[in-house]
Formats: structure tokens, sequence, C-alpha cells
């Protein structure tokens, strides 16, 4: 269940991601990866490596306004941050010991997501190419 759950809740948030119209989905998304950027931001425990981190994510999420490529890098970065923390630092969840262990586990599902440009779930469903959206590393 350690495993699976984190799974599902990838697979929760996809869904009701995909539930938002472009290009609304691909702006809250970034604004998601930022929000996650800045989650061991007061107690990660890698000390002034948490600023840095944080740093990082804020541009890759600034750039994922106009991209699903940063938006899943950004996510990919906050797995790596996390496996980090599982390992040296301080649980994402104070209280729960394997939380960044699940979170780990959990932002894959929602970078691969991302990296797809993030299809809304009628996409989904009928396996379709995404409608198309601008999306400026593409090019």
């Amino acid at each position: 269940m350690q495993y699976l759950a984190p799974v599902g809740i990838g697979v929760l948030y996809v869904f009701l991601m995909s539930l938002l119209r472009e290009p609304r989905r691909r702006r809250v998304n970034a604004v998601m990866v930022a929000g996650a950027g800045a989650a061991y931001l007061s107690g990660g425990g890698l000390g002034g490596w948490e600023f840095a981190f944080t740093a990082l994510a804020t541009y890759v999420a600034y750039r994922g306004l106009e991209s699903w490529t940063f938006i899943g890098i950004g996510w990919l970065l906050h797995t790596a941050w996390d496996v980090a923390h599982h390992l040296k630092g301080n649980p994402i969840v104070p209280f729960a010991h394997n939380s960044s262990l699940g979170c780990a586990i959990c932002d894959p599902v929602i970078a691969l997501w991302c990296l797809r440009r993030g299809p809304s779930l009628r996409e989904l469903v009928r396996r379709e190419r995404p409608v198309a959206v601008r999306d400026r590393t593409a090019a």
C-alpha cells in the first residue's frame, strides 16, 4: 500500500487536472510545480540547498507557464529532491516518516502526463493527441 497509494494520488491528480481547459490547465500546473518546489523550504534539513532548489524550481515553473515540457521537468526535479530528503533530509510531512518516498513515487506519474503535454480527460480516454496549444519548447 505504501507504493500503490502514491501512484493512485498521481492518477487522481492527473484526472482532476485534465478536467480543466487549456491554457488554464497548463498554467495551473505551472503554479502547482512552483508550490512543490518550495515544499521543503521551512524545514527540509538540507540547509542552503533548500533555497537553491526553490530558486531553480521557480525558474522552471515560470518557463512552465508557456511549456508543458518545463512543467514535466519540474516534477522530475521535485522527484529527485524527494529522494534526497528521504535519504538525507527531513520528510515533506513531518509526522509521516516515508512521505518523501511517497511523493517521489507520485511525482513521476504527474511528470509523465505533463511530458505528454497534459492531455484532457477526453484525449486520455480516446488516446488522441492533445489539442494543438503552442508550446515554445516543441519548436
